[in-house]
Order: structure tokens, then C-alpha cells, then sequence
């Protein structure tokens, strides 16, 4: 009778040691709300000269969340909570934002679409120990600025270096770099200097006020110039009239014209020239066959869309931040910036890779031209080039 009491007590004592461990149900995902949120503040211009580039590229970000997140919006269990300001393409503006994103606690700041802003947000980022990731602004400097910073877009270099797979030999050449008078002008500049310069070319630059609106001036230069190549640099809506003005002033009569394949927007108004130009391309949604890029595809085909020159950089930078937050388990800034030194990754561009020496971001590169007529010009792939083709040399950090 003893014995039989001593073991129906142990039974229910077993029965309750045993239920306390499996503790109440759970629902699904309870586990990662329960880790603080991560804030990441989105700056980039969702107005002004450049707001086609910010669409892009906010528009990659949210999809790229999505793809790296699985669907989930979260990092290793911490919701990614993302809040945008509108810096207009102003420094001043861009930095007034960060800096009362950062009063509040925020240690991921993300976006730039203009290098002039991103050379402002980089060194702030620095004074305030906050991870920075520049997206389309594609100026050198960003690039080792500091170790902070880091960009997930290509850089002029490797635009440059592009166009010098297209042009071939260039020693005792003259090449003009027709360009806005900015910091992505004047970027493409030095690159275009440093890529054909050291190959015997000779570069002079001819910058035009980013506040033109009168072309026809600054293209009789390059016309007198009588360059044999002439490397054009632009950004934003006055693109159509000044390739009209270098059409009218017979630019392309004298010298080969080389330039950046921009939005698609713009490729009616290449048309006309089309045949005359030689297109880099740092991404058209043909040209990569990858997992990212059919993601991104059929995302925006589901919104009637497809992807456009910026939207790789939004993804792209969608994908750092997650893999920043996961492998720090949180936005411990100096955890997160080991997670993305030398890491390699798929995106939809291709294979790319953060060089840790200074956060180049090694990718492909494009050669691409233009076919078709009026509503229905589109680009067709000429080459791919791999990343260590057009890498830039490494930069130190400040």
C-alpha cells in the first residue's frame, strides 16, 4: 500500500516536471518577436532631379527585403522596422535627416541617391559610429571613405573600365569627358584619368552647370574639342535635350561617343542615336540570369513593371542589411560591419563580393546596344564582364 502511494505520487510528479518543460504552446514565429526591433533609416531623393533613381531604388529595397527576409520582414528574429526621408538630392537636408535618425537611436542608415550626398553622410557616419550603406550614388570616394561606409552599387571606375573594354586601345588618343558639373561629373572624370590616362590617352573634361538648359553651347565645344572619343557622364530628365544638342551640333560626326545605358525612360530618347553610341551598362534586367534577379523580375511583373537601372541597388543593399543584422544578432555596429567585409553573395546583377580592404563592391559590368524603334526600344547584351575586370584599385581607408 506504501508502495503503491510512493509511486503514484512520483507518476504525477514526473507528469508535472514533464509538462512544465514543454511549457504552454507557442505560436509560430512568437520567438522572433520577442528580439528588439532593428531601425534602419532610408534617406534617398523621393523628389527632385533625381527621384526617378529613388523610386528605383526604394522600390528595389522593399522587394530585396522581402527576398532576403523569406518573406518575413526579419533578421535572425529582429524585425526590420525601416523609416524614409526625403533629402531632395540636398546634402544639407540628407545630413539634417541622419542626424536626428541617429539622435534617435537609429545605427543603420541606408540610401543616397547622389554622391553629393553620400560624400556628406559618409564622414557623419564615422563621427557617430553608424553603418552607412551608400546605394546608387556611384562617385570613387565613397569607396574607402572610411569603415563605416560602405556602398551597395557600383562605383565610376567600374563604369570606366567598362567603356575601356568597348574602345580598345587609346594610347595617343584625345578623350573628352562631357559631364554635369557634380560630384558624379566630376567622379567620372578623375576614373576616366585614371583608367585611359596611365594607357596614353589624353583626358580633358568639359563640364556643364547642372542648372543648363541650353545645350547647344557646351556641345559646339565638344565638337571643337575634336576628340576621338568623347565619354559622356549624365544623370536625370534634361538627358534628352542634351542629346539632342549633341546630335545638331554633329558631336558624333567627329569623335566615337561612348556613355552609360540610363533608365529605361530614357531609351526613346537614345533612339535617335542610338546607333551612334556605345552603351556600359551597369544592369537591364535582360542581362542577368540569376535566382535574385527572376525574383525581382516576377515581383514587379505582379505590379505590371519591370525592373529598372536602380532597382539592383535597392535589393542589394536590402541584402547587406539582413545579413548585417543576422550575424550580429542586432545592429551592434561593429559586428555588423565584420559581417560584411569580404562577404560574398548572390545578387541579382550576378556574384558580387565586399572587398574588406576598403568595401569596393566587386560586380559584373555590362556591354550592351540599343534596338528597336519608338515605343519598343530595348537592350540587347553585347558582354558581361566578370568583377575582377573592372575592380578598382583598392583604396585605403581614411
Amino acid at each position: 500500500m506504501r508502495r503503491r502511494r510512493a509511486l503514484t505520487q512520483l507518476t504525477a510528479s514526473s507528469l508535472i516536471l514533464a509538462l512544465a518543460s514543454i511549457g504552454p504552446a507557442m505560436p509560430a514565429g512568437a520567438a522572433q518577436t520577442a528580439k528588439a526591433p532593428v531601425n534602419v533609416g532610408l534617406i534617398y531623393s523621393k523628389t527632385g532631379l533625381l527621384a526617378g533613381y529613388g523610386a528605383q531604388y526604394a522600390e528595389g529595397f522593399r522587394i530585396g527585403l522581402d527576398y532576403a527576409t523569406h518573406g518575413t520582414g526579419a533578421a535572425a528574429g529582429h524585425k526590420i522596422v525601416v523609416t524614409e526621408r526625403d533629402d531632395t538630392g540636398d546634402p544639407a537636408k540628407a545630413v539634417a535627416a541622419a542626424k536626428d535618425l541617429i539622435g534617435q537611436g537609429y545605427k543603420i542608415i541606408a540610401g543616397s541617391t547622389s554622391s553629393g550626398v553620400a560624400l556628406q553622410l559618409a564622414p557623419l557616419a564615422k563621427e557617430n559610429r553608424t553603418l552607412f550603406i551608400s546605394g546608387a550614388a556611384a562617385a570613387d570616394a565613397i569607396t574607402g571613405n572610411n569603415r563605416y561606409t560602405f556602398r551597395s552599387g557600383r562605383q565610376t571606375y567600374e563604369d570606366v573600365a567598362t567603356s575601356a573594354a568597348i574602345v580598345g586601345n587609346m594610347r595617343g588618343k584625345k578623350v573628352l569627358v562631357f559631364a554635369q558639373d557634380t560630384a558624379f561629373g566630376q567622379a567620372n572624370f578623375k576614373a576616366v584619368q585614371a583608367v585611359l590616362g596611365p594607357d596614353g590617352a589624353a583626358v580633358s573634361s568639359l563640364y556643364v552647370p547642372l542648372s543648363a538648359n541650353d545645350f547647344a553651347p557646351f556641345a559646339q565645344k565638344a565638337k571643337d574639342a575634336k576628340a576621338d572619343l568623347v565619354y559622356v557622364a549624365w544623370a536625370g530628365t534634361t538627358a534628352a535635350a542634351m542629346w539632342r544638342s549633341l546630335d545638331d551640333q554633329g558631336v558624333f560626326s567627329v569623335s566615337k561617343v561612348v556613355t552609360g545605358l540610363d533608365q529605361r525612360s530614357s531609351y526613346q530618347t537614345f533612339a535617335p542615336v542610338a546607333g551612334k553610341l556605345a552603351f556600359l551598362s551597369h544592369y537591364f534586367y535582360q542581362a542577368p540570369n540569376t535566382k535574385a534577379n527572376a525574383f525581382l523580375v516576377a515581383a514587379l511583373k505582379r505590379e505590371g513593371k519591370v525592373p529598372d537601372l536602380f532597382d539592383p541597388d535597392g535589393f542589394v543593399a536590402a541584402q547587406m542589411i539582413v545579413r548585417a543584422v543576422a550575424k550580429a544578432d542586432g545592429d551592434d555596429v561593429t559586428a555588423m560591419i565584420s559581417a560584411l567585409e569580404g562577404w560574398s553573395f548572390n545578387a541579382p546583377k550576378g556574384h558580387q563580393t565586399i572587398r574588406a580592404a576598403d568595401h569596393a563592391m566587386l560586380q559584373p559590368m555590362f556591354v550592351a546596344k540599343l534596338s528597336g524603334a519608338g515605343g519598343n526600344v530595348e537592350p540587347q547584351l553585347l558582354k558581361t564582364l566578370a568583377p575582377l575586370a573592372v575592380a578598382p584599385p583598392i583604396r585605403p581607408f581614411k
